[in-house]
């Protein structure tokens, strides 16, 4: 029998290596359909699922309570499992150079307890060759096995969106690629079994490799020419969102709006192609440009909020300011790779230290990352500006009446900064605010 059909009758289980906010909604919706080991060195997360709670926020605490998937931190579990997917994270380092250490540990993890037979699917984006180049090997000398001959490799790049309740596991088409036919054939059909959009057989894996690291670069490129059409029109005194709202009315517009680009894919994916583009003696233009205006939009941000101050005759150190959300995106606990943070240490350089609420994020991660411990909301009172940088559902409820109730009553000039243009621009259009967005 087909290891496919083994896995269906139950004889084989799945595995997955990684079980954050991609790998854990993977596991939970294998587990409907086979059996399946959920492995992750973090035991303090094996605990927490263990004990039936969901600290992603992605599939909620009521389907890990009644998930059949066997979460563990013992690495030796692996052994008994013959499709493996790994599904680590791929940062990059200080320089912006590609981080490649968890999913080598990944591999080195696996490796060890890799057996005959076994087909083994990466999902972390990478640049393309990192699956046979790096990562092979590292399985080959961990587990004594040939690539080819005793395992099978695939890739197949995740597309899971965190924070987002439509486009999820099931409804995206998955792209799939395996090292020859045979491992292509078992890996499309395996990814059938829980994903309804159906599947996208790619070429090869360096193709399918390529198709994912692109997806986010293209992404950050168009992301990147509405910030710097946000910066221009804001010298013209124009409404940015106005205009795009105009421009949009046209059948072949692209509907991308200006905001910080960070989270752990789109803020860092285009680094990991321009870095293989430089080992090969290209210098990227386009995508390192749009890179640099990207990761310059948080020192933007600060900076505009400061000449406000300013123009509302309000002392600049010392300021009290509240920043309304902290994490990379909306409605979502995670607060890896945030640039809020950009704004939180470039106002530190003008004398000013924030306040910081997100009753959405994980609070114990941010103080671990950056050393910031959350307020309350009924600490945001007597503020001498307000930023509201992400767009939690929290925060939409907010009238005009609330968010003036924030602010210092003796300041005839309440400094509104809505990042995201989640409010009606003409309410705050008055003398008693100085409203700015991108």
């Amino acid at each position: 029998m087909s290891l496919y059909e083994n896995i269906l009758e139950g004889k084989d289980k799945i595995s997955l290596v990684g079980l954050g906010y991609v790998g854990m909604p993977i596991a939970v919706a294998f587990a409907k359909k086979a059996k399946v080991i959920g492995y992750d060195l973090n035991e303090v997360k094996i605990k927490m699922y263990q004990s039936g709670i969901d600290p992603t926020n992605e599939v909620g605490n009521d389907v890990i309570k009644n998930t059949t998937v066997e979460f563990t931190s013992d690495a030796s579990r692996l052994k008994e499992a013959k499709f493996h997917i790994v599904a680590v994270p791929t940062p990059v380092n200080d320089d912006h150079t590609p981080d490649l250490s968890p999913v080598e540990g990944a591999s080195r993890i696996l490796g060890q307890n890799l057996t005959k037979g076994s087909v083994v699917v990466f999902e972390s984006t990478v640049y393309p060759g990192v699956t046979e180049d790096i990562c092979v090997p590292i399985l080959e000398k961990e587990s004594g096995l040939k690539c080819g001959v005793d395992f099978k490799i695939g890739y197949s790049p995740e597309r899971i969106n965190p924070g987002d309740k439509v486009h999820r596991l099931e409804t995206i088409v998955k792209i799939v690629s395996g090292m020859d036919e045979e491992t292509l054939d078992t890996v499309a059909k395996v990814y059938e079994l829980v994903v309804e959009a159906g599947v996208h057989r790619a070429q090869s894996i360096k193709v399918a490799e390529a198709a994912k690291v692109i997806e986010n670069s293209q992404r950050d490129i168009n992301i990147a020419f509405m910030n710097e059409l946000s910066i221009i029109f804001n010298k013209m005194g124009i409404d940015t969102k106005s205009v795009l709202e105009a421009a949009g009315t046209k059948w072949n517009f692209l509907k991308f709006y200006p905001g910080l680009v960070g989270g752990h894919c789109i803020g860092v994916d285009p680094y990991y192609l321009t870095y293989k583009a430089e080992e090969l003696g290209y210098h990227s233009q386009i995508i390192l440009s749009g890179r640099r205006i990207n990761d310059d939009m948080g020192r933007y941000v600060a900076e505009s909020l400061v000449k406000n101050l300013i123009k509302s005759d309000i002392h600049v150190k010392g300021a009290k300011v509240a920043i309304l959300g902290f994490t990379f995106k909306e409605n979502c606990p995670d607060t890896r790779n945030t640039k809020v943070i950009d704004i939180y240490k470039e106002l530190g350089e003008y004398g000013i230290k924030p306040i910081v609420v997100d009753p959405a994020a994980d609070a114990h991660e941010a103080q671990q990352l950056y050393g910031i411990s959350f307020e309350t909301m009924d600490a945001v009172k007597d503020m001498d500006a307000v930023i509201v940088a992400v767009a939690h559902t929290q925060f939409l409820s907010f009238d005009r009446e609330t968010i003036s109730s924030f602010y210092n009553p003796a300041h005839k000039k309440k400094v509104f900064v809505d990042l995201k243009g989640i409010y009606n621009r003409e309410e705050y259009s008055s003398e008693d605010f100085l409203y700015w967005r991108l």
